[in-house]
């Protein structure tokens, strides 16, 4: 049986294709269209997923989509009724979080769109599930028989937090707070307060947040207030996006207790250095109240955490030492990226009673390209590479990396979700401090303030952190043990934290030797770990894998089995040409409200 799970209409639009349980593909559109958190039609997914996959939509038995637009209906309808006339803000589009009302009719939209990108007259049936319910399905993909669930985002179609307990093949919702009484809210809308792009830069506020002190901290405890029922109020007296969404999110209230927001090309100060910590540690505190309160009343060895808040790694983190809970499992596409996946999981065990069979072991489910894509890709950028043999490949790599140098490394299939997990990654060495400061500079160009991804052995993961468990999508950030702080330096953050991956043979066995190859070298089995991009969604492709090693100052390059050293002025030239069209392309299609049927070739790289 196969499913198609797609979502086109909010932010990270995507698809994923469900066969008997097990993901065959999941897309982000993001990753083809070269559009940052996309909201556009998934048009190269479609194509990739169908056509270049010779998949035919008789294939597919059923559709789902993680909105179920009655209970957004009733949700929205409700809000504006009770707050008019203010609420009439609420109908326009540009104060939704997703940008894009027409998910409102996507019961109509989706199915024209995809008779025409496809080229088919019939569809199969189209199946809405509640949003938190998508999110809740990642359930079952966990390690975990029974375990209780914790949805946590910014808005979903009837709730922005909810409870669930998770047994065999079995979810069932216990409690949710109101749509407007949002964490993920309160935490995207400081983001932009701060000076950062909204739903897309609360990662950058977490970091920053490490640099704070607690000078607001009390005062932004009254913007968030635990409750005794074990879940949490927001103040309302500081917002009005209940009344006018993103058009005009908050009272003046809020700036007269926090200053004025940053302007567009003002630096960081303490201010803002200071609010981003209160931001962050009243929601630890928060979660953790209500986590606490989960325990008590539903008590498991176990806790699932997902939607977007779950990937504030510092939070889980705390949540795991701090709690009763013994393990903690976060997808590694807890945000909305994984939604369509989770949309065809609820449909497959929850609606139709399917038994689980499939544990989700790896993150590596988006595209791969063969030796002669990657051939094809460098000839046409003018390098030269070599062909090594694995036996070879993995021993010039640990070198490479233990000599100090930046190595771009580009293997298999994409890794699903926001963050780079071995497969498109760049590696460098933990042991030299200055390595942070290097690649921000040299090859990122981004804030300082950001830290960097240590990725350990999982044998040796307790060895240098406070964690005996395993954690192998990025989601908890613990501490670095006080006897390896200075053995790892650029792998630890201002705050003594490091936001590991503990990497597996099983699951990535030319990654996990390449740790291990550095790890003789130097007795360290860790190597920092950061995206493969620049100021871009993480590669996908070779062409983009080359761009991006051309206009940075990346010393290696590693695709597939060939190593390119070669930086030629004229390559390095042309590269920046074509990424200068790319970023019209992009700009152009940000703008546009609707995707048409796009060729699945186009320019950039």
């Amino acid at each position: 049986m196969r499913i198609l799970g797609i979502v086109d209409d909010s932010h990270d639009s995507g698809l994923a294709i469900l066969e008997n349980g097990v993901p065959d593909v999941i897309l982000e559109e993001e990753r083809h269209n070269r559009d940052k958190h996309s909201r556009q039609f998934p048009a190269h997914s479609l194509d990739i997923a169908f056509t270049q996959r010779g998949l035919d939509i008789a294939d597919i038995d059923v559709i789902t989509t993680p909105w179920h637009v009655p209970s957004m209906m009733r949700t929205y309808l409700g809000a504006v009724a009770r707050r008019l006339p203010q609420s009439l803000a609420l109908i326009r589009q540009a104060s939704h979080p997703t940008q894009n009302s027409d998910i409102l009719f996507q019961r109509w939209l989706l199915p024209m769109r995809l008779r025409r990108q496809l080229g088919v007259r019939r569809l199969p049936p189209l199946v809405g599930v509640r949003h938190h319910d998508s999110h809740a399905a990642s359930f079952f993909v966990s390690p975990f028989d029974e375990a209780a669930i914790l949805v946590m985002d910014g808005y979903g179609d009837d709730a922005s937090t909810s409870a669930y307990v998770g047994r065999g093949n079995r979810v069932e919702r216990q409690w949710n707070t109101s749509l407007f009484n949002s964490l993920g809210m309160i935490y995207t809308l400081v983001t932009a307060y701060l000076g950062f792009k909204p739903l897309a830069d609360e990662g950058k506020v977490m970091g920053l947040a490490a640099f704070g002190t607690d000078t607001y901290l009390d005062r932004f405890r009254d913007v968030i207030r635990p409750t005794d029922d074990g879940r949490y109020v927001i103040n309302m007296d500081y917002f009005s996006f209940d009344t006018h969404g993103l058009i005009k999110p908050m009272k003046p209230r809020f700036y007269e207790t926090f200053g004025p927001a940053l302007k567009a090309g003002e630096p960081l100060s303490d201010r803002q250095r200071d609010i981003a910590y209160a931001l962050q540690k009243r929601v630890e505190e928060v979660i953790l109240s209500m986590v606490r309160h989960f325990a008590r009343t539903h008590p498991t060895r176990n806790l699932v955490l997902t939607g977007g808040v779950a990937l504030n790694c510092v939070a889980n983190a705390r949540v795991l030492e701090e709690t009763d809970y013994e393990n903690v499992w976060v997808p590694p596409c807890a945000s909305d990226t994984g939604a369509p996946f989770g949309s065809a999981l609820w449909h497959y065990h929850q609606t139709l009673g399917h038994p689980r069979g499939f544990e989700m072991t790896h993150a590596y489910y988006g595209t791969e390209y063969d030796d002669r894509a990657i051939v094809t890709a460098l000839a046409d950028a003018g390098l030269e590479s070599r062909y090594i043999e694995e036996r070879e490949l993995i021993p010039a790599v640990a070198d490479d990396l233990a000599a100090g140098k930046i190595v771009a490394w580009f293997q298999g299939r994409y890794e699903i979700g926001p963050r780079a997990l071995g497969n498109r990654s760049i590696l460098a060495d933990p042991r030299r401090a200055e390595m942070k400061d290097i690649i921000n500079a040299r090859v990122k160009h981004r804030e300082a303030f950001r830290p960097f991804a240590p990725a350990v052995l999982e044998e040796h993961c307790s060895e240098y952190f406070e964690i005996d468990r395993p954690d192998p999508f990025m989601t908890i950030a613990p501490r670095v043990r006080a006897d390896k702080v200075d053995i790892i330096p650029a792998a630890v953050h201002v705050d003594g934290t490091g936001r590991i991956q503990t990497v597996s043979r099983a699951a990535s066995p030319r990654y996990y030797d390449v740790i291990k190859a550095f790890g003789e070298r130097t007795g360290v089995p860790v190597i920092l770990n950061t995206s493969f991009n620049r100021q871009e969604p993480i590669v996908t492709r070779p062409e983009e894998a080359i761009s991006c090693f051309l206009r940075t100052d990346m010393d290696v390059l590693v695709l597939g089995n060939r190593y390119i050293t070669d930086r030629n002025p004229k390559a390095i030239e042309r590269a920046f040409a074509r990424f200068a069209v790319l970023e019209r392309e992009v700009e152009a299609l940000s703008a546009a409200t609707f995707l048409p049927k796009l060729p699945p070739k186009r320019v950039g790289g």
